[in-house]
């Protein structure tokens, strides 16, 4: 047990540091390549915000641990709400720029029925994986026309000035990718290994281990950077961030995860995870638009996220 719980939390602390090297050497491997900066925020650094989960539920799913893919992937949804949006809320209000409530909003809500209808059957199939990435791609691809159309991007600008900012040599950006992807791989392996030990001897199941133990690890590098965006007064950009890695984790974490190996879906999770996703998407939706024109979610909105999440969380651990 002792073994199986170190292997966890060493797992966790690898995978972060490991996922934030991997991040900053791609991106400058990427910039280096000549691509947009454009396309480096949006896909290296996109994908980045999700590399965790997307690691950990590829290995659990190729290991025969299907509970923890998927509960990686909807316990992280939750805790990007629950926790990181409701903490980072409590440091500032976080504003909701209009853009936001008219595209990426709906389509977030969308996304989650969307894979709430293909998993009614309790199984996400090749098919179903299949559809959830090729939504991905087209979700990407539009983003990044729609950005083209738009005369100054922010987002463009804002990897620009993280680039002169930290600058660094091809050398080392070619060897921080190698590396990064390298710890993130064994630190997975490791996570993996080491939450199924746990679980087995706690006796909770793999969807539970995935919701609670795992989701929180790879959910804790969102959480300081956001908390660290809302002490610049950026929360913004904490949102931003919460929205991409949702609609990576539903599309591309439990996409990947389901075309490596097709997975039976628990009653739990149709008929109190997912519904739990759901709702704390409606309800970020009506802090964010009510009352009409506000535009922001508030220190009281944050607390109550904060006890949504307590209370999920409480749910799960004492039925599991």
């Amino acid at each position: 047990m002792l073994l199986a719980v170190a292997a966890t939390v060493l797992g966790l602390a690898a995978l972060a540091w490991s996922a934030d090297r991997f991040v900053d050497g791609a991106s400058a491997v990427a910039r280096y390549l000549g691509m947009p900066a454009l396309l480096v925020g949006m896909i290296i650094i996109g994908f980045g915000t999700s590399a965790p989960e997307l690691v950990v539920s590829a290995f659990a799913a190729a290991g025969g641990d299907p509970g923890i893919a998927l509960g990686n992937a909807l316990g992280s949804n939750v805790a990007n709400i629950g926790l990181i949006l409701g903490a980072t809320a409590l440091v500032i209000p976080v504003a909701v720029h209009r853009g936001i409530l008219r595209k990426e909003l709906p389509v977030l809500l969308l996304v989650t029925a969307v894979l709430g209808v293909l998993v009614l059957d309790s199984e996400v199939s090749r098919v179903d994986a299949a559809v959830l990435l090729i939504t991905l791609v087209a979700l990407l691809a539009w983003s990044v026309l729609s950005a083209r159309r738009a005369a100054n991007d922010p987002l463009a600008a804002d990897v620009d000035k993280e680039a002169q900012a930290h600058p660094m040599t091809r050398r080392a950006a070619w060897t921080w990718l190698v590396v990064g992807l390298v710890l993130l791989v064994v630190a997975s392996r490791v996570l993996v290994w080491g939450a199924v030990g746990v679980a087995e001897r706690l006796g909770w199941s793999d969807l539970v281990i995935g919701l609670t133990v795992v989701a929180l690890g790879t959910s804790a590098p969102e959480l300081a950077s956001s908390i660290a965006a809302a002490r610049k007064g950026e929360s913004d950009l904490a949102l931003g961030n919460i929205i991409g890695s949702n609609l990576f984790n539903t599309l591309g974490v439990i996409g990947i995860a389901g075309v490596i190996s097709p997975a039976v879906v628990s009653s739990d999770l149709v008929t109190r995870d997912l519904p739990v996703v759901f709702a704390l998407t409606v309800t970020l939706i009506v802090f964010a638009v009510w009352p009409l024109g506000r535009g922001k979610i508030t220190r009281l909105e944050g607390a109550l996220l904060l006890l949504a999440y307590a209370g999920y969380l409480a749910l799960l651990l004492a039925t599991a």
